[in-house]
């Protein structure tokens, strides 16, 4: 008899222990979780609000390089063709130097876009120089971005703005 008492005792406190061990695990598992759960929230606190002002500066930064605005803005400013791309690529690369902090708070796919668009421009306002003299009027070489961006239909900053949007609206649902 003594021998199965010992041994219900002994069941009975491997039973006991194992009950406390299982309480024990599930209550340091939540509040694990909860500490998770609170650094999360506060980290997303202190970020939210810089990535969307970095979404925020990016949008800015495209629009002000879109050509119809850069040349409204710089176009009077050059006497000729020549003067009038160096103003604008300077003005493009100033701009991106400028916001180029701002990658680190935005999706690797948005400064792709952003990038691409700005190489457009680049691209848009090269051509259109190699296409008149460097001596010719400003207003020659601002006509003639002008025709490369209506005959693309679009702004070439159109995707990477609609991508940013679209990027920064998924935060919210």
């Amino acid at each position: 008899m003594e021998f199965y008492s010992f041994i219900t005792v002994m069941i009975l406190g491997a039973i006991v222990t194992y009950g406390m061990y299982l309480t024990i695990t599930t209550v340091a598992d939540k509040v694990f979780e909860k500490q998770k759960f609170d650094i999360h929230h506060k980290n997303t606190e202190i970020t939210l609000p810089l990535r969307l002002q970095a979404y925020e500066r990016m949008c800015l930064f495209l629009e002000r390089i879109t050509p119809s605005n850069l040349l409204l803005r710089l176009a009077p400013s050059a006497s000729n063709a020549l003067e009038l791309q160096q103003i604008l690529l300077h003005e493009i690369r100033e701009e991106f130097n400028h916001n180029l902090a701002q990658q680190i708070y935005i999706s690797n796919d948005a400064w792709g876009q952003i990038v691409n668009a700005m190489n457009e421009i680049v691209s848009v306002v090269n051509q259109a120089a190699a296409e008149i003299p460097s001596e010719a009027p400003a207003s020659e070489l601002a006509k003639k971005i002008f025709a490369q961006v209506i005959q693309k239909e679009i702004q070439p900053t159109t995707h990477a703005l609609v991508f940013l949007k679209q990027e920064i609206q998924g935060v919210f649902k």
